[in-house]
């Protein structure tokens, strides 16, 4: 996410609305990227906020359920909908960071999709931002914002 020096913390606990989920983060990227895409913009209802933390720093307990998209795997709790996170499988997870209580001090540094974002949701600060086609021409795996 971050081009300059990643800032780490050691441990987080997240969980879903209903709490059947709980999940264990060791050490990871203590910063948020944002995504504006079309694809996070319909699975969460606005701008897609993640932090990053390889799978081995990972403890899930309890149901998840996984829709294998296009570009990558998105889970959720299967009784309360929450979403959870989303990889492409053995890659590092994107966990939501609203489901992470101890996440609200992370700061933003990347914003992909600017172009595309809502009005209402257009985010202040000094981060790197990217536009559709920039990111898109940067990623090869991504044809096109669906």
């Amino acid at each position: 996410m971050s081009i300059e020096t990643p800032v780490y913390a050691d441990a987080i606990e997240g969980r879903c609305l209903c709490g059947d989920v709980t999940i264990n983060v060791g050490r990871h990227r203590a910063e948020v990227g944002a995504c504006h895409c079309t694809r996070c913009r319909r699975w969460t209802g606005v701008a897609l906020n993640v932090f990053t933390a390889a799978p081995g720093e990972v403890r899930v307990d309890g149901p998840v359920a996984i829709y294998p998209g296009e570009i990558a795997e998105r889970a959720f709790c299967p009784r309360c909908g929450t979403s959870l996170w989303l990889r492409n499988p053995g890659e590092e997870y994107e966990f939501m960071v609203g489901a992470f209580d101890g996440a609200q001090d992370y700061p933003l540094i990347s914003e992909i999709y600017i172009d595309r974002a809502f009005v209402s949701c257009r985010f202040a600060g000094a981060h790197k931002r990217s536009r559709q086609a920039e990111y898109e021409a940067k990623n090869a795996f991504i044809a096109e914002d669906a």
